[in-house]
């Protein structure tokens, strides 16, 4: 029998006074919980974005039911466009005052082995999964870097270590978000800004649910220890602690939100 998930957690004002931007923030998914872990962890104001104005629209109404009257700020934005990413980020340093903590999120995955995969299906992955975080974490260090302050929380995933038929191309991509999490951090450190990375095993969210085969779910789930998937909100509670205080002698660490077995 799996092990129930935890009664969820009350927030503890670990982001008091800080401001949070997520990226693919829209859906049910890891984004969304994150940037309601960080309200209820006392954030002063929050901005969102996706690429999907309707969902982002819908999440952001979502958040405004725990944001006690604070701001809760939306911003559509595709990482895979430069012009985009310099948008979020002048929107996000004006309408939050100042920019405490991104958390990059944006990622896409897929299932095609090797063998059948098309340079289209490589690229496309890489390019919102790897550059994206690549791009989002060089615009927010030319932002944090001359402030001094400043924390990016990027969300790699154990494929980055671990093997899984059908995902060379997620796997490649969120192993060079832990790489880019580790040099990223050495290179920032000087100027006050910590760079930290979670990487989850399974978290269960209704798109992960609509667009992965049922048999494998129940596989990836049969490998957790607990055997269950984590909530996304699981996940998010490391990504504050990320973005907290309370870790700030870490940088150019990628911590594993998971139960698989060895």
């Amino acid at each position: 029998m799996p092990a129930p998930p935890p009664p969820y957690p009350e927030g503890r004002n670990l982001l008091a006074g800080k401001t949070i931007l997520v990226t693919a923030a829209a859906g049910t998914g890891i984004g969304f919980s994150t940037a309601k872990r960080a309200l209820e962890e006392g954030a002063d104001a929050v901005m969102i974005s996706d690429i999907h104005d309707r969902r982002l629209a819908s999440a952001a109404e979502a958040l405004e039911e725990v944001a006690g009257g604070r701001p809760i700020h939306q911003q559509i934005c595709n990482v895979t466009q430069e012009d985009d990413v310099q948008a979020l980020i002048e929107a996000a340093s004006r309408q939050l005052g100042r920019i405490d903590v991104l958390v990059n999120n944006a990622g896409l995955g897929g299932t095609t082995n090797l063998v059948d995969m098309t340079d289209e299906q490589w690229h496309t992955i890489l390019d919102v999964t790897l550059n994206g975080t690549f791009r989002m974490t060089r615009a927010a260090l030319r932002y944090m870097q001359p402030r001094g302050a400043g924390v990016i929380v990027n969300n790699a995933s154990v494929l980055g270590w671990r093997a899984q038929a059908g995902q060379a191309h997620y796997a490649a991509a969120k192993a060079g978000v832990m790489a880019l999490t580790r040099c990223a951090a050495i290179e920032a450190a000087q100027a006050g800004v910590r760079i930290n990375a979670v990487a989850p095993s399974l978290a269960m969210h209704q798109f992960l649910s609509k667009v992965t085969p049922e048999d494998l779910l129940e596989e990836l789930v049969s490998r957790e220890a607990f055997g269950r998937a984590a909530e996304t909100w699981e996940v998010a509670n490391v990504i504050v602690f990320l973005a907290s205080d309370y870790s700030s002698y870490m940088t150019g660490e990628v911590i594993a939100v998971s139960s698989q077995r060895a």
